[in-house]
């Protein structure tokens, strides 16, 4: 699943790793079978209870949740919460990304590698006491490939699939079309079919009518209230081992610095940000008594995409996008227009990378850099020039069309997060050089616009899994919406068959140089076409109370990030402090929300503009996981 910014995002799936754990897939591929290694190490020891017995980590959160159907959810927020509810048949691990087990234990290619064999777990519960089995992960598949509504989010996962069946409890089978290098990547939450088969129509229904929501991962959700708050148990009898403490809560706050406020007044124990804390709040924090700033590697980029025309998969237009953007040239010039160092150094004042390829250098198999000829560095004055070439004259201090139209844009911007207000600041002066005007519409939900193309252009950003598949596939023909302004997997409606054909071959690639290759043709293809404008790779900047979680994991553990991770490492393997109190959520989502188990985790600081190591949603400005 992939995670995103602003679009119908999502979920997001290209991830972080040293050696993509796509790519070590792929090599085990080329020896005939991958049967993944021992799962991680032993969890950290139990953490003594508070005193009513009862320990909660409340983590302070700037988006919701789009939906709590992972067959529909995109945005990071959920996503995330996805991870701890339900099992996925591989995961990854926490120091280096590599494929591990999950719900299944191993899996094996055929020779041609078009039909691969799961080993299904025996010792994976559902909450409600029955089995986890391979027809669960069966009746999954199956739905996503034959209703519309369930391949909302991770349709593309299945759409190489030709058969999936489960011979037998622990045996699952898939058979595919064209062979298919994410079959140990396959990022999609495992429901279990005697509860989901009662569902009628997956395009509407959230998982938000009955609590509590049977799963089988390490965490149990409880209670829900839109825009307040998510509670979750741990699941004592997890396969991997239950988490350290009783509850997880994740708590809405739409004022960042409010909830830097509950953080300091120990009313949370973690502050993710929006999605991550200023410059300021985390240099105001530093000092703090009992709180740690942890700075790492972020997996996502910060961008700039433009509106390249909406339509539907059958090639129906709608939307008001500027019908300027359809000239190349003009988006060129918009992208030479921009300058990215200034906005490293004035907006994420060093806490940032600036921005080239599509895959964020985390991702060290897949990062792609343009080269010196190809560069648009910033060049206001070669801007000019190709928007002359355009059409677009000056007349006085204003550009203007064929038509007689001044060129004015407007960029949709998520109200919560203050990186996309300052950014317009700068956009409105340095457009506004060349003559061309700009709104920018700072709204809660960018969503409503977004989908009925009703835009220009949009702060985007996704957050990117270790195989890029799922963050390639979003701008691909066949992710656009089947109706006008219905909600789809794409991102902001790119439809291109020169990139759809690479997209199609790096997927049936499994070697991993070759697959990298083709990876770093399509990135090239989308910066030169303009479309998407990659400014930054922000750092994950986040801090927790060290005197209410006594430890806790980073992904990667040598130096990355605790929120928003691709697993459920960080809030699993918390401990709590032997003293920590524990606190509640009351229904009205007050500020009681639990006080809880603090934070003391020894955790690599990387700083700020440092080497990175490198599905999906639009609300906030998260990225879609």
């Amino acid at each position: 699943m992939v995670t995103r910014v602003p679009p119908p995002s999502a979920q997001p799936r290209s991830r972080l790793r040293t050696l993509l754990a796509s790519g070590a897939a792929a090599l085990a591929l080329a020896a005939g079978s991958i049967v993944p290694g021992m799962p991680l190490g032993a969890a950290p020891q139990q953490a003594q209870a508070a005193d009513n017995g009862k320990t909660t980590l409340t983590v302070a959160v700037a988006q919701s949740v789009d939906s709590l159907s992972p067959f529909l959810a995109q945005r990071l927020m959920s996503t995330s919460v996805h991870r701890l509810m339900y099992d996925f048949l591989t995961n990854y691990d926490a120091k280096d990304n590599h494929t591990i087990p999950g719900l299944a234990t191993k899996w094996e290619p055929s020779a041609d590698k078009l039909t691969w064999t799961y080993t299904i777990r025996s010792n994976s519960k559902w909450s409600d006491g029955q089995q986890a089995t391979a027809e669960d992960a069966a009746w999954t598949f199956n739905k996503m490939m034959t209703d519309e509504g369930a391949a909302t989010a991770n349709g593309s996962f299945v759409a190489n699939f030709r058969k999936v069946t489960a011979p037998s409890p622990d045996k699952l089978v898939i058979e595919l079309k064209e062979p298919q290098a994410t079959m140990a990547a396959l990022d999609v939450p495992i429901v279990p079919k005697h509860v989901w088969e009662k569902v009628g129509d997956f395009s509407k229904f959230n998982n938000d009518t009955k609590f509590p929501i049977v799963g089988n991962g390490p965490f149990i959700l409880t209670d829900y209230k839109v825009d307040q708050y998510v509670k979750l148990k741990a699941n004592k009898n997890f396969w991997r081992g239950a988490p350290k403490f009783d509850e997880l809560v994740f708590k809405t706050y739409k004022d960042q610095d409010a909830a830097v406020a509950a953080l300091r007044k120990g009313e949370v124990s973690f502050v993710a940000g929006a999605p991550a804390l200023t410059p300021a709040q985390a240099a105001s924090l530093k000092g703090d008594k009992n709180i740690k700033v942890n700075e790492g590697p972020g997996r996502r980029f910060f961008a700039l995409a433009t509106n390249p025309g909406a339509q539907t998969k059958d090639g129906k237009k709608f939307g008001n996008g500027n019908k300027a953007l359809l000239d190349q040239k003009v988006r060129q010039a918009l992208f030479l227009s921009v300058d990215r160092k200034t906005i490293i150094d004035k907006v994420f004042q060093g806490h940032a990378v600036e921005g080239q390829g599509y895959i964020p250098p985390r991702y060290g198999d897949y990062f792609w850099q343009p080269s010196d000829s190809q560069t648009l560095a910033y060049d206001p004055a070669r801007a000019a020039k190709l928007l002359d070439q355009a059409g677009y004259k000056l007349k006085g201090d204003q550009r203007v069309g064929k038509d007689g139209k001044p060129l004015d844009l407007r960029i949709l911007c998520h109200a919560t997060d203050p990186n996309d207000k300052a950014i317009g600041k700068y956009l409105k002066e340095w457009w506004g050089k060349l003559g061309i005007g700009l709104k920018v519409d700072c709204l809660d939900d960018v969503s409503v616009p977004w989908y009925a193309g009703e835009y220009d252009l949009a702060f985007d950003g996704w957050s990117v899994n270790p195989d890029p598949d799922f963050v390639l596939g979003i701008h691909t023909c066949s992710a656009l919406p089947a109706k006008a302004k219905e909600s789809a997997a794409t991102d902001n409606f790119i439809c291109d068959k020169t990139y759809d054909e690479l997209y199609k071959k790096q997927l049936a690639e499994y070697d991993p140089v070759k697959r990298a290759d083709t990876v770093k043709q399509m990135e090239s293809w989308l910066y030169d076409s303009g479309y998407m404008n990659i400014i930054a790779y922000p750092n994950a900047v986040e801090a927790y109370r060290t005197d209410q979680i006594k430890s806790i994991t980073t992904m990667p553990e040598a130096a990355g990030n605790i929120y928003g991770q691709d697993g459920y490492w960080s809030w699993w393997s918390a401990v709590p402090t032997a003293d920590g109190k524990s606190g509640s959520v009351s229904d009205s989502g007050g500020d009681s929300t639990g006080v809880v188990i603090g934070i003391v985790v020894a955790v690599v600081v990387l700083a700020g503009g440092g080497f990175l190591i490198t599905r999906r949603r639009r609300t906030t400005a998260e990225d879609r996981e």
